[in-house]
């Protein structure tokens, strides 16, 4: 790896820590014990699930917008440094979160939440910038993979800090932990977000214009119709709508899930960080499969393991004693960990394969709006279905649906050259 691309795979070090501490593992936990203090378990999930597709949401609306003006020189950039220092500045925010202020830290993480996204809209669209096409297989899965093992470190320290404060007998996590945790992650996304800001440049653009505000909306309905001129392009966002969704939706909601049929926290955060640590060679070896196997191929292996992981957390509630769940959760840790890291990397590189690169930014606006409005709908239905009938777990089992309508469009995208 050169400078350039060893500097946009650190910032995958640097965000990875919000997904794990913030979305996946100690928020979930923090949020259903101390923020939502007193509510009862599938309401405070399906709060959870909520917040999660407002985020979504609101970059659903602004992505498309944000890709049209970074194409021009020196934007992406630029929109790259304001969404990563709200993000920054959000995520310590969460610090002041008192017990039962659950209003206070949804929105906050909703804050926080988009912060992110709207870093990671740029993040991605930078991978024509920062490598050649032949090579974005491997890049783009080594970001996930260090990103994976990096992110570690911070989470240590936020467990020694759960084990530190934690009294003898206490259930769940000390409020404190969580809260300094919080800190940490904003100081680590921070301090591992310099290296891109100071070595990766935007090569590829579109010349600037004398109105710059009309012409970046009127180009958005322009790259609409580029899309549809772009059949392959067009198809994978599609199918990517839809797998995309259940693999968000397990990792946004797995922990609160876990809590719900009688895990411990415990549990949960060692399971977290297992997935973690097996994910970083995991990741690496979907780049080595790449040299040996078309793209398609494996995001459709990808895909067939995400249903049997589906399957098996809808059954994971029926299962007869807490040891059995407790097993079973882990080998689900396991086959997720096996997977995640290739199905979105290679989405990442895959798509960047079927566009125009002086057009990235516009195409990944795109590319994420198809991902966040995905992530809208998963939680969504996994919070209303456990309203609706007491129980998460059939929400759990309706987002396998999705995952196989995505395999089937999935199936008439041309491999890219």
């Amino acid at each position: 790896m050169n400078r350039t691309e060893r500097s946009w795979i650190i910032y995958d070090v640097a965000n990875s820590a919000f997904v794990l501490i913030v979305v996946t593992a100690i928020m979930p936990i923090f949020f259903k014990e101390i923020a939502s203090h007193g509510i009862p378990s599938a309401t405070s999930t399906a709060w959870w699930g909520y917040a999660n597709s407002l985020s979504s949401a609101i970059l659903v609306v602004l992505a498309p917008v944000m890709g049209t003006f970074a194409d021009y020189p020196g934007w992406k950039k630029r929109l790259f440094t304001i969404f990563l220092v709200m993000g920054v500045a959000t995520t310590a925010c969460l610090y002041a979160t008192p017990q039962g202020g659950w209003f206070y830290c949804l929105a906050i993480f909703v804050l926080a939440r988009t912060g992110w996204a709207g870093a990671n809209v740029f993040y991605d669209a930078f991978i024509t910038d920062i490598t050649e096409p032949e090579r974005m297989d491997k890049v783009s899965t080594a970001g996930y993979a260090w990103g994976y093992i990096g992110s570690v470190i911070p989470f240590l320290a936020v467990i020694g800090l759960v084990i530190a404060l934690k009294s003898p007998g206490e259930g769940g996590i000390p409020g404190d932990a969580a809260r300094i945790g919080f800190l940490i992650v904003a100081a680590w996304w921070l301090l591992f977000s310099l290296p891109l800001l100071k070595n990766v440049r935007q090569v590829y653009s579109t010349p600037p214009t004398a109105r710059p505000v009309r012409d970046a909306f009127s180009r958005l309905f322009v790259t609409l119709g580029h899309l549809q001129g772009h059949r392959d392009a067009f198809l994978f966002l599609l199918a990517y709508f839809f797998f995309i969704d259940g693999v968000d939706t397990v990792i946004t909601m797995a922990v609160a899930y876990g809590v719900d049929i009688g895990l411990g926290s415990s549990t949960l955060i060692l399971a977290i960080l297992a997935i973690q640590i097996i994910a970083f060679p995991c990741s690496l070896f979907w780049g080595w499969l790449t040299d040996r196997f078309r793209v398609k191929p494996l995001l459709q292996a990808g895909i067939a393991m995400y249903c049997l992981i589906t399957l098996l957390a809808f059954l994971l509630p029926s299962f007869p004693t807490l040891q059995a769940k407790t097993a079973t959760f882990w080998l689900l840790s396991v086959l997720v960990a096996s997977t995640m890291g290739g199905i979105q990397a290679l989405s990442r590189s895959f798509f960047g394969r079927l566009i125009p690169p002086d057009q990235s930014a516009e195409f990944f606006g795109f590319y994420n709006i198809s991902g966040k409005f995905a992530t809208i709908t998963g939680p969504f239905l996994v919070g209303i279905t456990g309203q609706l009938t007491g129980h998460s777990r059939y929400g759990v089992l309706s987002i396998l649906v999705l995952f196989m309508v995505g395999s089937l469009i999935l199936t008439r995208v041309g491999e890219p050259s």
